[in-house]
């Protein structure tokens, strides 16, 4: 077995079915905190901004005194629509970059806008962008990690994700193609891609100076047949749990793992198995043996 010394380990609040920054099906944060430094993991990133503490000295009290450091914050955006958002996508990303950058993270996870509600289903716009839409959205996203980095030190990686414009393969590419290499930089999240159709193995070997971050999950393949078929909506499909424990879905994350090793950086493989809502006593088991199962991959 190959020790993957350039992979660092880590889970999310979204492992622990954590959504949004208050909501009663999910757990408390303390627990979150606990459970996570329990299961073996060294690092956590942020999740939805106010879900942790937002006071610096707080976050840093309550992560250091359990052994817990901060990879990235994350944030969604809706970039392709151009100069009109950006004051407002400004403020939130400002503040979750601020909080990432205290924190000693070096990344900020930019993931796209829903094209449709991810728990009504409701069509909140086109499916596929215009031309100039992607043309808005490749530099609006420039714009933004430009000014993440020169006013907050952080990289910016951009999460392809179910439901949002970014995507399929077709997708991905066009957008790496389409922005600056070093300002644009992909989290690469398995389970999303694959969901979409991708294929993440082949991308890391094709686009491998372009892989900044990894997000680790599987989809139950008998499950992603239903949700296509029935063209659900991601919330629902989590519900059904399209997302489920490795190794027991795809892909298979141990040759991911190899080919992200090849590329001989560091890189950050944050364990995120989507399960809101859950019941608060499912997700610690299941990070449990996650994390075991990596460490047999040699992670």
């Amino acid at each position: 077995m190959t020790t993957l010394s350039r992979i660092r380990i880590g889970s999310a609040p979204d492992s622990w079915g954590v959504w949004f920054p208050d909501d009663p099906r999910q757990v408390d944060w303390r627990r979150f905190l606990d459970e996570v430094a329990a299961s073996g993991y060294e690092w956590i990133e942020l999740g939805p901004y106010g879900y942790l503490p937002t006071d610096p000295v707080q976050l840093a009290e309550e992560t250091g005194s359990r052994g817990l450091k901060v990879s990235a914050g994350t944030v969604f955006a809706g970039l392709h629509r151009g100069p009109k958002v950006w004051e407002s996508t400004w403020e939130h990303v400002s503040s979750v970059a601020a909080l990432a950058q205290a924190s000693g993270a070096g990344h900020l996870v930019l993931i796209p806008s829903f094209w449709r509600d991810d728990k009504t289903g409701a069509v909140l716009e086109d499916r596929e962008l215009s031309a100039e839409q992607w043309r808005t959205l490749a530099a609006g996203t420039e714009r933004l990690a430009r000014e993440v980095r020169e006013r907050y030190g952080l990289r910016t990686v951009v999460h392809p994700h179910a439901d949002t414009h970014v995507d399929t393969e077709e997708h991905v590419t066009r957008l790496l193609d389409a922005t600056d290499p070093d300002l644009v930089s992909l989290c690469l999240d398995t389970g999303h891609y694959a969901y979409c159709g991708g294929d993440s193995v082949r991308l890391i070997e094709t686009y491998g100076e372009r892989i900044g971050y990894l997000h680790l999950k599987q989809v139950d393949p008998a499950v992603l047949a239903q949700v296509h078929a029935e063209d659900l909506p991601f919330g629902p499909a989590v519900g059904r749990g399209v997302m489920c424990e490795p190794p027991a879905g795809v892909p298979a994350l141990e040759p991911v793992l190899q080919a992200a090793q090849s590329l001989d950086v560091d890189l950050f493989a944050i364990v995120e198995q989507d399960m809101y809502p859950c019941e608060p006593d499912r997700p610690q088991p299941i990070a449990r043996r996650t994390r075991e199962f990596l460490r047999s991959c040699g992670a």
